[in-house]
Protein backbone atom coordinates (compact mmCIF):
# COMPACT_ATOMS: atom_id res chain seq x y z
CA UNK A 1 0.00 0.00 0.00
CA UNK A 2 1.15 3.54 -0.72
CA UNK A 3 -0.14 6.67 0.97
CA UNK A 4 0.75 10.20 -0.08
CA UNK A 5 -0.54 13.77 -0.01
CA UNK A 6 -0.87 15.45 -3.40
CA UNK A 7 -1.96 19.08 -3.15
CA UNK A 8 -5.37 18.99 -1.44
CA UNK A 9 -5.95 15.22 -1.58
CA UNK A 10 -4.96 12.11 0.30
CA UNK A 11 -3.90 9.36 -2.12
CA UNK A 12 -3.92 5.63 -1.42
CA UNK A 13 -2.33 3.43 -4.06
CA UNK A 14 -2.46 6.36 -6.44
CA UNK A 15 -6.19 7.03 -5.99
CA UNK A 16 -7.92 9.78 -3.97
CA UNK A 17 -9.28 8.65 -0.61
CA UNK A 18 -11.22 10.20 2.26
CA UNK A 19 -9.91 9.14 5.64
CA UNK A 20 -12.73 7.98 7.90
CA UNK A 21 -10.99 7.32 11.17
CA UNK A 22 -11.77 6.87 14.86
CA UNK A 23 -9.67 7.24 18.00
CA UNK A 24 -8.88 4.09 19.99
CA UNK A 25 -6.19 4.46 22.67
CA UNK A 26 -4.45 1.10 23.05
CA UNK A 27 -3.39 1.97 26.63
CA UNK A 28 -7.01 2.62 27.70
CA UNK A 29 -8.31 -0.72 26.41
CA UNK A 30 -7.35 -4.33 27.08
CA UNK A 31 -5.46 -6.13 24.26
CA UNK A 32 -8.05 -8.90 24.04
CA UNK A 33 -10.67 -6.28 23.09
CA UNK A 34 -8.73 -4.58 20.28
CA UNK A 35 -9.90 -6.91 17.52
CA UNK A 36 -13.55 -6.65 18.59
CA UNK A 37 -13.25 -2.85 18.53
CA UNK A 38 -11.60 -2.82 15.11
CA UNK A 39 -14.23 -5.14 13.61
CA UNK A 40 -16.92 -2.75 14.90
CA UNK A 41 -15.01 0.13 13.28
CA UNK A 42 -15.04 -1.60 9.92
CA UNK A 43 -18.75 -2.37 10.32
CA UNK A 44 -19.40 1.35 10.87
CA UNK A 45 -17.48 2.26 7.71
CA UNK A 46 -14.09 3.39 9.09
CA UNK A 47 -10.98 2.75 7.03
CA UNK A 48 -8.52 4.01 9.64
CA UNK A 49 -7.82 4.06 13.39
CA UNK A 50 -5.89 6.71 15.34
CA UNK A 51 -4.09 6.52 18.67
CA UNK A 52 -1.99 8.64 20.97
CA UNK A 53 1.05 7.07 22.69
CA UNK A 54 1.54 7.49 26.45
CA UNK A 55 5.20 8.24 27.18
CA UNK A 56 4.61 8.01 30.93
CA UNK A 57 3.38 4.42 30.62
CA UNK A 58 6.14 3.27 28.28
CA UNK A 59 8.95 4.83 30.36
CA UNK A 60 7.83 4.64 33.98
CA UNK A 61 11.46 4.98 35.08
CA UNK A 62 14.16 6.82 33.13
CA UNK A 63 15.67 4.49 30.54
CA UNK A 64 13.38 1.53 31.35
CA UNK A 65 10.80 0.79 28.66
CA UNK A 66 7.64 -1.30 28.56
CA UNK A 67 5.88 -2.39 25.36
CA UNK A 68 3.96 -5.35 26.80
CA UNK A 69 0.27 -6.03 27.49
CA UNK A 70 -1.91 -3.02 26.74
CA UNK A 71 1.29 -1.07 25.92
CA UNK A 72 2.16 -3.37 23.00
CA UNK A 73 1.72 -0.85 20.22
CA UNK A 74 3.24 -3.19 17.63
CA UNK A 75 0.54 -5.79 18.36
CA UNK A 76 -2.08 -3.04 18.20
CA UNK A 77 -0.92 -1.94 14.74
CA UNK A 78 -0.74 -5.53 13.50
CA UNK A 79 -4.29 -6.21 14.79
CA UNK A 80 -5.55 -3.12 12.96
CA UNK A 81 -3.86 -4.30 9.76
CA UNK A 82 -5.45 -7.74 10.14
CA UNK A 83 -8.84 -6.00 10.36
CA UNK A 84 -8.19 -3.89 7.25
CA UNK A 85 -7.51 -0.55 8.94
CA UNK A 86 -4.88 2.07 8.25
CA UNK A 87 -3.31 3.63 11.36
CA UNK A 88 -2.49 7.21 12.42
CA UNK A 89 -0.03 7.42 15.33
CA UNK A 90 0.44 10.41 17.63
CA UNK A 91 3.53 9.56 19.73
CA UNK A 92 3.77 12.81 21.67
CA UNK A 93 5.88 13.56 23.51
CA UNK A 94 2.86 15.55 24.80
CA UNK A 95 -0.65 14.22 24.12
CA UNK A 96 -3.12 15.91 26.56
CA UNK A 97 -5.87 13.25 26.17
CA UNK A 98 -7.16 13.93 29.71
CA UNK A 99 -4.30 11.63 30.69
CA UNK A 100 -2.02 12.09 33.70
CA UNK A 101 0.42 14.97 33.02
CA UNK A 102 -0.62 14.94 29.35
CA UNK A 103 1.39 11.75 28.84
CA UNK A 104 4.65 13.19 30.18
CA UNK A 105 6.45 11.09 32.83
CA UNK A 106 6.29 12.54 36.33
CA UNK A 107 10.04 12.18 36.87
CA UNK A 108 10.99 14.86 34.35
CA UNK A 109 9.76 17.35 36.98
CA UNK A 110 12.61 16.41 39.32
CA UNK A 111 15.16 18.64 37.57
CA UNK A 112 14.66 22.22 38.71
CA UNK A 113 15.89 23.47 35.33
CA UNK A 114 13.21 21.56 33.43
CA UNK A 115 10.78 23.43 31.16
CA UNK A 116 8.41 21.28 29.14
CA UNK A 117 7.30 21.67 25.50
CA UNK A 118 10.09 23.97 24.37
CA UNK A 119 13.77 23.91 23.38
CA UNK A 120 14.88 23.23 26.95
CA UNK A 121 17.95 20.96 26.72
CA UNK A 122 16.89 18.66 29.56
CA UNK A 123 13.41 18.14 28.12
CA UNK A 124 14.88 17.44 24.68
CA UNK A 125 17.37 14.94 26.12
CA UNK A 126 14.56 12.94 27.75
CA UNK A 127 12.08 12.97 24.88
CA UNK A 128 14.78 12.19 22.31
CA UNK A 129 15.54 8.96 24.18
CA UNK A 130 11.83 8.10 24.34
CA UNK A 131 11.20 8.87 20.66
CA UNK A 132 14.17 6.67 19.69
CA UNK A 133 12.42 3.71 21.34
CA UNK A 134 8.92 4.60 20.14
CA UNK A 135 10.03 5.01 16.53
CA UNK A 136 11.73 1.60 16.69
CA UNK A 137 8.28 0.16 17.47
CA UNK A 138 6.49 2.07 14.71
CA UNK A 139 9.06 2.10 11.92
CA UNK A 140 8.46 -1.47 10.59
CA UNK A 141 4.76 -0.68 10.11
CA UNK A 142 5.02 2.46 7.98
CA UNK A 143 3.38 2.21 4.57
CA UNK A 144 6.81 2.87 3.07
CA UNK A 145 7.93 -0.41 4.71
CA UNK A 146 4.87 -2.36 3.58
CA UNK A 147 2.78 -1.63 6.65
CA UNK A 148 -0.40 0.29 7.44
CA UNK A 149 0.81 3.38 9.41
CA UNK A 150 0.01 6.30 7.11
CA UNK A 151 0.75 9.44 9.20
CA UNK A 152 2.63 10.52 12.33
CA UNK A 153 1.91 13.57 14.48
CA UNK A 154 4.74 15.94 15.47
CA UNK A 155 3.12 17.95 18.29
CA UNK A 156 -0.36 18.22 19.76
CA UNK A 157 -2.41 21.43 20.09
CA UNK A 158 0.77 23.44 20.51
CA UNK A 159 -0.98 26.58 19.31
CA UNK A 160 -2.94 26.59 22.59
CA UNK A 161 0.26 26.35 24.63
CA UNK A 162 3.35 28.13 23.35
CA UNK A 163 5.24 29.73 20.47
CA UNK A 164 8.69 28.05 20.33
CA UNK A 165 8.98 27.47 16.60
CA UNK A 166 12.55 26.16 16.93
CA UNK A 167 11.22 23.40 19.17
CA UNK A 168 8.59 22.46 16.58
CA UNK A 169 11.16 22.41 13.81
CA UNK A 170 13.43 20.23 15.97
CA UNK A 171 10.63 17.69 16.43
CA UNK A 172 9.98 17.48 12.68
CA UNK A 173 13.67 17.01 11.87
CA UNK A 174 13.94 14.44 14.64
CA UNK A 175 11.15 12.27 13.23
CA UNK A 176 12.66 12.43 9.77
CA UNK A 177 16.14 11.57 11.10
CA UNK A 178 14.65 8.48 12.78
CA UNK A 179 13.40 7.21 9.42
CA UNK A 180 9.80 8.41 9.57
CA UNK A 181 9.08 9.00 5.89
CA UNK A 182 5.27 9.01 5.90
CA UNK A 183 3.44 12.37 6.07
CA UNK A 184 3.86 14.31 9.32
CA UNK A 185 1.11 16.51 10.75
CA UNK A 186 0.10 18.80 13.60
CA UNK A 187 -3.37 19.27 15.08
CA UNK A 188 -4.56 22.50 16.63
CA UNK A 189 -7.42 24.73 17.56
CA UNK A 190 -9.26 26.50 14.79
CA UNK A 191 -8.21 30.10 15.34
CA UNK A 192 -5.67 31.84 13.14
CA UNK A 193 -3.35 32.38 16.11
CA UNK A 194 -3.53 28.67 17.01
CA UNK A 195 -2.50 27.70 13.51
CA UNK A 196 0.30 30.25 13.27
CA UNK A 197 1.81 29.21 16.61
CA UNK A 198 1.21 25.46 16.29
CA UNK A 199 1.93 24.62 12.65
CA UNK A 200 5.28 23.48 11.23
CA UNK A 201 6.52 24.13 7.70
CA UNK A 202 6.37 20.87 5.78
CA UNK A 203 3.77 19.25 8.08
CA UNK A 204 0.09 18.87 7.28
CA UNK A 205 -1.97 21.16 9.49
CA UNK A 206 -5.18 19.60 10.87
CA UNK A 207 -7.88 20.90 13.23
CA UNK A 208 -9.61 19.77 16.43
CA UNK A 209 -13.26 20.73 17.06
CA UNK A 210 -16.73 19.26 17.53
CA UNK A 211 -19.18 21.35 15.48
CA UNK A 212 -19.64 24.12 12.85
CA UNK A 213 -17.37 22.73 10.16
CA UNK A 214 -17.29 25.65 7.70
CA UNK A 215 -16.85 28.25 10.44
CA UNK A 216 -14.02 26.34 12.08
CA UNK A 217 -12.17 25.88 8.80
CA UNK A 218 -12.33 29.58 7.89
CA UNK A 219 -8.79 30.45 9.02
CA UNK A 220 -7.40 27.15 7.74
CA UNK A 221 -8.93 27.71 4.31
CA UNK A 222 -7.28 31.12 4.18
CA UNK A 223 -3.85 29.97 5.38
CA UNK A 224 -3.70 26.59 3.63
CA UNK A 225 -5.98 26.77 0.57
CA UNK A 226 -4.33 23.81 -1.21
CA UNK A 227 -4.05 21.52 1.83
CA UNK A 228 -6.26 18.49 2.50
CA UNK A 229 -9.00 19.34 4.97
CA UNK A 230 -9.02 17.04 7.98
CA UNK A 231 -10.49 17.32 11.45
CA UNK A 232 -8.06 15.22 13.51
CA UNK A 233 -10.30 15.32 16.59
CA UNK A 234 -13.98 15.60 15.80
CA UNK A 235 -15.24 15.52 19.39
CA UNK A 236 -18.38 13.43 19.85
CA UNK A 237 -18.70 13.76 23.62
CA UNK A 238 -16.71 15.02 26.57
CA UNK A 239 -14.92 13.86 29.69
CA UNK A 240 -16.19 13.94 33.28
CA UNK A 241 -14.57 15.36 36.42
CA UNK A 242 -15.25 14.27 39.99
CA UNK A 243 -18.08 16.38 41.32
CA UNK A 244 -19.74 17.07 37.97
CA UNK A 245 -23.52 17.05 38.24
CA UNK A 246 -23.89 14.32 35.62
CA UNK A 247 -22.12 12.34 32.92
CA UNK A 248 -21.57 14.41 29.76
CA UNK A 249 -23.60 13.28 26.75
CA UNK A 250 -24.27 14.71 23.31
CA UNK A 251 -26.95 14.20 20.68
CA UNK A 252 -26.48 11.35 18.21
CA UNK A 253 -28.41 13.26 15.58
CA UNK A 254 -26.32 16.42 15.99
CA UNK A 255 -23.04 14.53 15.80
CA UNK A 256 -24.12 12.61 12.70
CA UNK A 257 -24.87 15.97 11.04
CA UNK A 258 -21.35 17.23 11.86
CA UNK A 259 -19.84 14.04 10.41
CA UNK A 260 -21.96 14.57 7.29
CA UNK A 261 -20.67 18.14 6.94
CA UNK A 262 -17.06 17.12 7.50
CA UNK A 263 -17.18 14.29 4.97
CA UNK A 264 -18.50 16.80 2.46
CA UNK A 265 -15.54 19.04 3.30
CA UNK A 266 -12.81 16.40 3.60
CA UNK A 267 -11.59 13.70 6.03
CA UNK A 268 -12.04 13.16 9.74
CA UNK A 269 -10.96 11.28 12.83
CA UNK A 270 -13.79 10.79 15.33
CA UNK A 271 -12.62 11.44 18.90
CA UNK A 272 -13.40 9.05 20.50
CA UNK A 273 -14.53 5.89 18.71
CA UNK A 274 -14.20 4.21 22.10
CA UNK A 275 -12.96 6.14 25.09
CA UNK A 276 -11.92 3.27 27.34
CA UNK A 277 -10.76 3.57 30.94
CA UNK A 278 -8.21 5.50 33.01
CA UNK A 279 -7.11 2.40 34.90
CA UNK A 280 -4.97 2.82 38.01
CA UNK A 281 -3.82 6.38 38.67
CA UNK A 282 -3.69 7.47 35.02
CA UNK A 283 -6.55 9.99 34.86
CA UNK A 284 -5.48 13.59 34.35
CA UNK A 285 -7.01 16.84 35.49
CA UNK A 286 -7.78 20.35 34.36
CA UNK A 287 -6.60 23.17 36.58
CA UNK A 288 -7.70 26.73 35.96
CA UNK A 289 -9.50 28.59 38.75
CA UNK A 290 -10.26 25.21 40.34
CA UNK A 291 -8.58 21.82 40.26
CA UNK A 292 -10.82 19.38 38.34
CA UNK A 293 -9.55 15.78 38.45
CA UNK A 294 -11.05 13.42 35.87
CA UNK A 295 -13.00 10.31 36.78
CA UNK A 296 -11.78 6.78 36.10
CA UNK A 297 -14.14 6.17 33.18
CA UNK A 298 -13.23 7.75 29.85
CA UNK A 299 -16.51 6.69 28.25
CA UNK A 300 -16.67 10.13 26.59
CA UNK A 301 -20.18 9.34 25.27
CA UNK A 302 -18.29 7.92 22.29
CA UNK A 303 -19.55 5.74 19.44
CA UNK A 304 -18.86 2.65 21.55
CA UNK A 305 -19.38 2.70 25.31
CA UNK A 306 -16.50 2.27 27.74
CA UNK A 307 -16.99 -1.51 27.58
CA UNK A 308 -17.34 -1.62 23.78
CA UNK A 309 -21.12 -1.68 23.32
CA UNK A 310 -22.81 -0.26 20.21
CA UNK A 311 -24.62 3.06 20.76
CA UNK A 312 -27.34 5.07 19.06
CA UNK A 313 -24.60 7.46 17.96
CA UNK A 314 -22.79 4.58 16.23
CA UNK A 315 -25.88 3.75 14.16
CA UNK A 316 -26.50 7.38 13.23
CA UNK A 317 -22.91 7.89 12.05
CA UNK A 318 -22.91 4.56 10.20
CA UNK A 319 -25.87 5.73 8.12
CA UNK A 320 -24.05 8.96 7.22
CA UNK A 321 -20.90 7.10 6.19
CA UNK A 322 -22.89 4.71 3.98
CA UNK A 323 -24.48 7.73 2.30
CA UNK A 324 -21.07 9.20 1.46
CA UNK A 325 -19.31 6.00 0.39
CA UNK A 326 -22.20 4.18 -1.22
CA UNK A 327 -20.67 0.94 0.01
CA UNK A 328 -22.38 -1.99 1.68
CA UNK A 329 -20.90 -2.45 5.14
CA UNK A 330 -20.21 -5.65 7.09
CA UNK A 331 -22.79 -6.73 9.67
CA UNK A 332 -22.50 -5.16 13.12
CA UNK A 333 -21.03 -7.61 15.66
CA UNK A 334 -22.90 -8.43 18.85
CA UNK A 335 -21.86 -6.78 22.09
CA UNK A 336 -19.66 -8.78 24.43
CA UNK A 337 -21.50 -10.60 27.21
CA UNK A 338 -21.73 -9.04 30.67
CA UNK A 339 -22.17 -10.76 34.01
CA UNK A 340 -23.54 -9.80 37.42
CA UNK A 341 -21.41 -11.75 39.88
CA UNK A 342 -23.35 -10.37 42.82
CA UNK A 343 -22.41 -9.14 46.26
CA UNK A 344 -19.08 -9.85 47.91
CA UNK A 345 -18.33 -9.23 51.60
CA UNK A 346 -14.77 -8.09 52.20
CA UNK A 347 -14.11 -10.17 55.29
CA UNK A 348 -10.54 -9.11 56.07
CA UNK A 349 -8.92 -5.76 56.68
CA UNK A 350 -5.61 -4.05 57.38
CA UNK A 351 -5.56 -0.64 58.98
CA UNK A 352 -3.51 2.04 57.31
CA UNK A 353 -1.10 2.47 60.20
CA UNK A 354 -0.41 -1.27 60.36
CA UNK A 355 0.10 -1.24 56.57
CA UNK A 356 2.44 1.74 56.50
CA UNK A 357 5.74 0.01 57.45
CA UNK A 358 4.83 -2.94 55.20
CA UNK A 359 4.34 -0.75 52.14
CA UNK A 360 7.10 1.82 52.52
CA UNK A 361 10.44 2.63 54.12
CA UNK A 362 10.48 6.09 55.70
CA UNK A 363 12.79 8.86 54.56
CA UNK A 364 13.63 11.51 57.15
CA UNK A 365 13.20 15.19 56.27
CA UNK A 366 13.66 18.37 58.29
CA UNK A 367 10.51 19.71 56.59
CA UNK A 368 8.01 17.97 54.31
CA UNK A 369 8.76 18.13 50.59
CA UNK A 370 6.81 17.28 47.46
CA UNK A 371 6.04 13.69 46.43
CA UNK A 372 8.45 13.85 43.49
CA UNK A 373 11.37 14.69 45.81
CA UNK A 374 11.04 11.24 47.42
CA UNK A 375 11.20 9.37 44.11
CA UNK A 376 7.55 8.56 43.58
CA UNK A 377 4.98 9.97 41.21
CA UNK A 378 1.60 8.32 41.74
CA UNK A 379 -0.69 7.17 44.51
CA UNK A 380 -0.27 8.54 48.03
CA UNK A 381 2.40 9.82 50.41
CA UNK A 382 2.31 9.98 54.22
CA UNK A 383 4.13 12.54 56.36
CA UNK A 384 4.50 11.69 60.09
CA UNK A 385 5.95 13.63 63.02
CA UNK A 386 5.96 13.52 66.82
CA UNK A 387 4.66 16.69 68.49
CA UNK A 388 6.96 18.46 70.96
CA UNK A 389 4.30 20.09 73.12
CA UNK A 390 0.58 20.40 73.78
CA UNK A 391 -1.53 22.25 71.21
CA UNK A 392 -5.06 23.55 71.75
CA UNK A 393 -7.22 24.83 68.88
CA UNK A 394 -4.26 25.76 66.68
CA UNK A 395 -4.08 25.86 62.92
CA UNK A 396 -2.25 23.37 60.68
CA UNK A 397 -1.87 25.06 57.29
CA UNK A 398 -0.33 24.37 53.88
CA UNK A 399 0.83 26.97 51.38
CA UNK A 400 0.51 24.42 48.56
CA UNK A 401 -0.93 20.91 48.51
CA UNK A 402 -1.36 18.30 45.82
CA UNK A 403 -4.18 17.50 46.08
CA UNK A 404 -6.11 16.20 49.10
CA UNK A 405 -5.09 14.97 52.55
CA UNK A 406 -6.46 13.22 55.63
CA UNK A 407 -5.10 14.65 58.90
CA UNK A 408 -4.65 12.15 61.76
CA UNK A 409 -3.70 12.62 65.40
CA UNK A 410 -2.49 9.15 66.37
CA UNK A 411 -5.15 6.96 64.70
CA UNK A 412 -8.01 9.46 64.87
CA UNK A 413 -9.01 11.23 61.67
CA UNK A 414 -9.60 14.86 62.63
CA UNK A 415 -10.36 16.26 59.18
CA UNK A 416 -9.57 16.59 55.49
CA UNK A 417 -7.99 19.36 53.45
CA UNK A 418 -8.56 19.71 49.71
CA UNK A 419 -7.07 22.21 47.32
CA UNK A 420 -10.53 23.34 46.15
CA UNK A 421 -11.96 23.86 49.63
CA UNK A 422 -9.43 24.58 52.38
CA UNK A 423 -5.71 24.45 53.01
CA UNK A 424 -5.84 24.61 56.81
CA UNK A 425 -7.44 22.77 59.68
CA UNK A 426 -7.79 23.36 63.42
CA UNK A 427 -6.38 20.74 65.77
CA UNK A 428 -5.67 19.99 69.40
CA UNK A 429 -3.06 17.46 70.54
CA UNK A 430 -0.80 16.41 73.39
CA UNK A 431 2.99 16.34 73.65
CA UNK A 432 4.18 13.05 72.16
CA UNK A 433 1.14 12.57 69.88
CA UNK A 434 1.84 11.50 66.29
CA UNK A 435 0.58 13.81 63.54
CA UNK A 436 0.08 12.11 60.16
CA UNK A 437 -0.75 13.87 56.91
CA UNK A 438 -1.84 11.33 54.25
CA UNK A 439 -1.77 13.06 50.85
CA UNK A 440 -3.33 11.76 47.64
CA UNK A 441 -2.19 12.64 44.12
CA UNK A 442 -5.49 12.80 42.23
CA UNK A 443 -3.94 13.39 38.81
CA UNK A 444 -1.59 15.95 37.31
CA UNK A 445 -2.98 18.62 35.01
CA UNK A 446 -2.91 17.48 31.38
CA UNK A 447 -3.38 20.89 29.80
CA UNK A 448 -2.41 24.49 30.42
CA UNK A 449 0.12 26.45 32.45
CA UNK A 450 -0.29 24.54 35.76
CA UNK A 451 0.96 21.20 34.44
CA UNK A 452 4.20 21.37 36.44
CA UNK A 453 2.47 21.74 39.83
CA UNK A 454 3.97 19.25 42.32
CA UNK A 455 2.13 16.71 44.46
CA UNK A 456 2.11 15.96 48.19
CA UNK A 457 3.11 18.81 50.50
CA UNK A 458 4.60 21.01 47.82
CA UNK A 459 5.03 24.18 49.91
CA UNK A 460 5.38 25.19 53.55
CA UNK A 461 3.55 23.31 56.31
CA UNK A 462 2.93 25.49 59.36
CA UNK A 463 1.78 24.36 62.81
CA UNK A 464 0.51 27.11 65.09
CA UNK A 465 2.08 29.63 62.71
CA UNK A 466 5.54 28.07 63.01
CA UNK A 467 7.61 25.69 60.93
CA UNK A 468 7.58 22.26 62.58
CA UNK A 469 10.78 20.29 62.03
CA UNK A 470 11.47 16.55 61.98
CA UNK A 471 9.32 14.36 59.71
CA UNK A 472 9.36 10.75 58.52
CA UNK A 473 8.01 10.48 55.00
CA UNK A 474 6.50 7.32 53.48
CA UNK A 475 6.07 7.24 49.66
CA UNK A 476 3.05 5.05 48.79
CA UNK A 477 2.81 4.31 45.05
CA UNK A 478 0.43 1.43 45.94
CA UNK A 479 1.90 -0.79 43.22
CA UNK A 480 2.32 -3.97 45.30
CA UNK A 481 -0.19 -4.73 48.05
CA UNK A 482 1.05 -8.30 48.47
CA UNK A 483 2.99 -7.42 51.63
CA UNK A 484 -0.12 -6.44 53.58
CA UNK A 485 -1.20 -8.62 56.49
CA UNK A 486 -4.99 -8.95 56.68
CA UNK A 487 -7.01 -10.06 59.68
CA UNK A 488 -10.65 -10.16 60.71
CA UNK A 489 -12.02 -7.22 62.69
CA UNK A 490 -12.45 -3.49 62.34
CA UNK A 491 -9.38 -1.20 62.55
CA UNK A 492 -9.60 2.03 64.54
CA UNK A 493 -8.74 4.40 61.70
CA UNK A 494 -10.90 5.46 58.78
CA UNK A 495 -8.21 4.72 56.15
CA UNK A 496 -8.31 0.95 55.72
CA UNK A 497 -7.44 -1.78 53.22
CA UNK A 498 -10.28 -4.31 52.82
CA UNK A 499 -9.88 -7.72 51.16
CA UNK A 500 -12.26 -10.37 49.92
CA UNK A 501 -12.50 -13.24 47.47
CA UNK A 502 -15.17 -14.42 45.06
CA UNK A 503 -15.51 -17.15 42.46
CA UNK A 504 -16.19 -16.97 38.75
CA UNK A 505 -17.75 -20.05 37.16
CA UNK A 506 -16.79 -20.63 33.54
CA UNK A 507 -15.21 -18.12 31.20
CA UNK A 508 -15.05 -14.65 32.81
CA UNK A 509 -17.21 -11.89 31.37
CA UNK A 510 -17.10 -8.11 31.60
CA UNK A 511 -18.77 -6.74 34.72
CA UNK A 512 -19.11 -3.51 36.71
CA UNK A 513 -18.28 -2.87 40.35
CA UNK A 514 -20.49 -0.90 42.73
CA UNK A 515 -19.07 0.43 46.01
CA UNK A 516 -22.17 2.04 47.47
CA UNK A 517 -21.02 1.61 51.09
CA UNK A 518 -17.62 3.14 50.40
CA UNK A 519 -16.58 6.79 50.22
CA UNK A 520 -13.28 7.33 48.40
CA UNK A 521 -10.31 5.24 47.32
CA UNK A 522 -9.16 2.76 44.70
CA UNK A 523 -9.62 -0.94 43.89
CA UNK A 524 -7.28 -3.72 42.79
CA UNK A 525 -8.56 -7.00 41.34
CA UNK A 526 -6.07 -9.86 41.11
CA UNK A 527 -3.37 -7.21 41.43
CA UNK A 528 -4.74 -5.04 38.59
CA UNK A 529 -5.64 -1.48 39.61
CA UNK A 530 -9.16 -0.77 38.30
CA UNK A 531 -8.92 2.91 39.26
CA UNK A 532 -10.34 5.43 41.69
CA UNK A 533 -13.86 5.73 43.07
CA UNK A 534 -15.45 8.66 44.95
CA UNK A 535 -18.99 8.91 46.24
CA UNK A 536 -19.42 12.45 44.88
CA UNK A 537 -19.71 10.96 41.37
CA UNK A 538 -20.93 11.29 38.74
CA UNK A 539 -19.39 7.84 38.11
CA UNK A 540 -20.92 5.17 40.35
CA UNK A 541 -19.48 1.93 38.89
CA UNK A 542 -16.00 0.83 37.87
CA UNK A 543 -15.60 -1.13 34.64
CA UNK A 544 -14.09 -4.59 35.18
CA UNK A 545 -12.80 -6.10 31.91
CA UNK A 546 -13.08 -9.86 31.61
CA UNK A 547 -9.33 -10.04 31.05
CA UNK A 548 -8.53 -9.15 34.67
CA UNK A 549 -10.81 -11.86 36.03
CA UNK A 550 -9.97 -15.54 36.16
CA UNK A 551 -12.03 -18.68 36.34
CA UNK A 552 -12.24 -19.80 39.93
CA UNK A 553 -11.14 -17.68 42.87
CA UNK A 554 -10.46 -13.95 42.48
CA UNK A 555 -9.00 -11.54 45.04
CA UNK A 556 -10.16 -7.97 45.47
CA UNK A 557 -8.59 -5.27 47.63
CA UNK A 558 -10.21 -1.89 48.29
CA UNK A 559 -8.28 0.97 49.83
CA UNK A 560 -10.81 3.24 51.51
CA UNK A 561 -9.29 6.54 52.59
CA UNK A 562 -12.28 8.27 54.18
CA UNK A 563 -14.21 5.54 55.99
CA UNK A 564 -17.02 3.21 54.96
CA UNK A 565 -20.69 4.00 55.61
CA UNK A 566 -21.94 0.53 56.48
CA UNK A 567 -20.83 -3.04 55.98
CA UNK A 568 -17.79 -3.75 53.81
CA UNK A 569 -19.89 -5.14 50.97
CA UNK A 570 -19.37 -4.53 47.25
CA UNK A 571 -21.42 -5.73 44.29
CA UNK A 572 -20.65 -6.82 40.73
CA UNK A 573 -23.47 -5.84 38.36
CA UNK A 574 -24.00 -6.18 34.61
CA UNK A 575 -25.02 -2.56 33.90
CA UNK A 576 -22.78 0.50 34.32
CA UNK A 577 -23.83 3.72 36.02
CA UNK A 578 -21.82 6.76 34.96
CA UNK A 579 -24.21 9.37 36.32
Amino acid sequence: MTFTIEKNRFMKDGKPIKLISGAVHYFRNMPETWEDIFIKMRAMGCNCVETYCAWNMHEKKPGEYDFTGNLDIARYIETAQKCGLMVIVRPGPYICAEWEFGGLPWWIQCDENMEIRCSNEIYIKHFDRYLDKMCEQILPYLTTKGGNVIMIQCENEYGYYGDDREYLAYLKKGYEARGIDVPLFTSDGTGRENLLDGSIDGCLSTLNFGSRVEENFRAHDELYPESPKMCMEMWNGWFDAWGDEKHHTTSAEDYAKVVDDMLTKGSLNMYMFIGGTNFGFTSGANHYEKFAPDVTSYDYDALLTECGDITEKYHAVRNVIMKHTGEALPPIPANREKAAYGKVTLTESCGFFEALPLLSTPQHSDVPKCMEHYGTGYGFIAYRTRLNRDYKNVKLSFTELGDRAQIYINKELIGTVYINENLDIELSAKEGDILTVLCENMGRANFGPKMMRKKGIAGRCLLDGRIHFGWDVYPLPMEDLGKLVFTAGNPEEKSVFYKGTFSVDGTPKDTFLRLDNFTKGFVTLNGFNLGRYWEIGPQKTLYVPSGVLREGENEIIVFESDGIKGESVIEFVDVPELG
